[in-house]
């Protein structure tokens, strides 16, 4: 029987590479349906951007017609100045992970492994496989920190590359400076660390890692920073890396042309001008982040430090389908990750305590 049009047609279809077939979708947050959901899925504020930025995004939007400064370079003037930087070691780029993405680009060839603790970042993995290069998990420790130990350990002559996400996404825990010069310590400098920062604005932990500090000093050290989350950008996707000049050119070359859009830029530069409207936003956030945690350890649930945005409940073993129903029925919506915990971005004092009523609800009716 001769062969149908539609069958030639799969036949002789382009093929997708092998690396696809083994790379899980990132899975995003889900998004509300109504006015009614609280939408804490994801870790994009709750709030929307500082009033003074508003203005710059909506003057910006009028000259969309214009491609724009391909490398970003007032914002990037501007990123200098705010870090006592020198520009030169700056790469801007479509939020964090999109540096993220252009550092495997520029390191990565087939076969190179990068190290990462997991649980930790879900694009990390599929980044890692798009290169063509070799993901190594280092489970996390009980205490949801990074295994610094077993992740030096897993360094080999094939490692272009280790993320420490800090604070960890999705536990919320973070790291001590002195532990991240120890480990730093005992990594070859043929192999670029790159300390993802995404949440370093909410940090108010004494002695925690300062990865920015050590660039003077280190010639393996990337740093990435965003927009998204404590400045409330999230929808315009601009964020950028901090590293040695040579590092920050490498990004700049693997960058897609015109990928950080002129809204983006200036909404950005705007950002950075507004360090007090920020700084007044995160007190109250990380003020509220004690007042949560506080109130779901005593109601008897295993929450671990969080130095973020979000929290984590552990589910210890114990299944989570009851808990995510009654979120559900609530009409809030959370980020479960297996069975193994369940990610809960803070919102404001109402939303969180609708968070805190369901917890109750679920402890007083049955244990999980």
């Amino acid at each position: 029987m001769p062969e149908s049009s539609s069958t030639r047609s799969v036949r002789r279809s382009p093929a997708l590479r092998t690396a696809l077939s083994a790379i899980p979708p990132y899975a995003p947050g889900r998004r509300a349906s109504s006015d009614l959901t609280a939408a804490l899925a994801s870790n994009e504020s709750h709030f929307a951007p500082l009033p003074s930025v508003q203005q710059v995004v909506q003057n910006a939007a009028r000259t969309v017609n214009r491609y724009p400064d391909m490398t970003s370079t007032r914002l990037r003037e501007e990123i200098g100045a705010f870090l006592q930087t020198d520009p030169g070691h700056i790469a801007v780029s479509p939020g964090s992970v999109g540096a993220l993405q252009q550092l495997m680009t520029s390191f990565c060839d087939e076969g190179d492994e990068v190290v990462f603790a997991w649980r930790s970042f879900e694009a990390y993995p599929i980044l890692v496989q798009l290169a063509g290069a070799r993901p190594v998990p280092v489970p996390l420790t009980a205490d949801e920190e990074h295994d610094l130990d077993a992740m030096a350990a897993a360094i080999t002559d094939r490692t272009r590359m280790v993320l420490l996400c800090v604070p960890n996404n999705p536990t919320g825990v973070g790291m001590t400076q002195a532990d991240l010069v120890a480990f730093l310590d005992r990594v070859p400098p043929t192999v670029l660390v790159v300390v993802d920062e995404a949440y370093a604005e909410y940090v108010d932990s004494p002695g925690h890692a300062a990865a920015l500090s050590l660039l003077d000093d280190r010639s393996n050290v990337c740093v990435l920073r965003t927009f998204s989350k404590a400045y409330g950008l999230a929808g315009l996707r601009v964020g950028y890396a901090v590293g040695p000049a040579h590092v920050a050119d490498g990004l700049r070359r693997a960058a897609l042309p015109f990928g950080v859009s002129a809204p983006a830029q200036e909404a950005a530069i705007a950002s950075l001008a507004a360090a007090e409207e920020l700084r007044a936003r995160v007190t109250a956030l990380v003020r509220e982040r004690r007042r949560v945690v506080e109130a779901v350890r005593d109601q008897g649930w295993s929450v671990p430090d969080s130095q973020a945005n979000f929290f984590w409940l552990r589910a210890n073993g114990r299944p989570l389908s009851r808990l995510l129903t009654a979120f559900d029925d609530a009409e809030i919506l959370v980020r479960p990750f297996a069975d193994e915990g369940i990610r809960i971005t803070l919102a404001d004092r109402a939303t969180n305590d609708r968070v805190l009523r369901v917890l109750s609800d679920v402890r007083r009716g049955a244990e999980l």
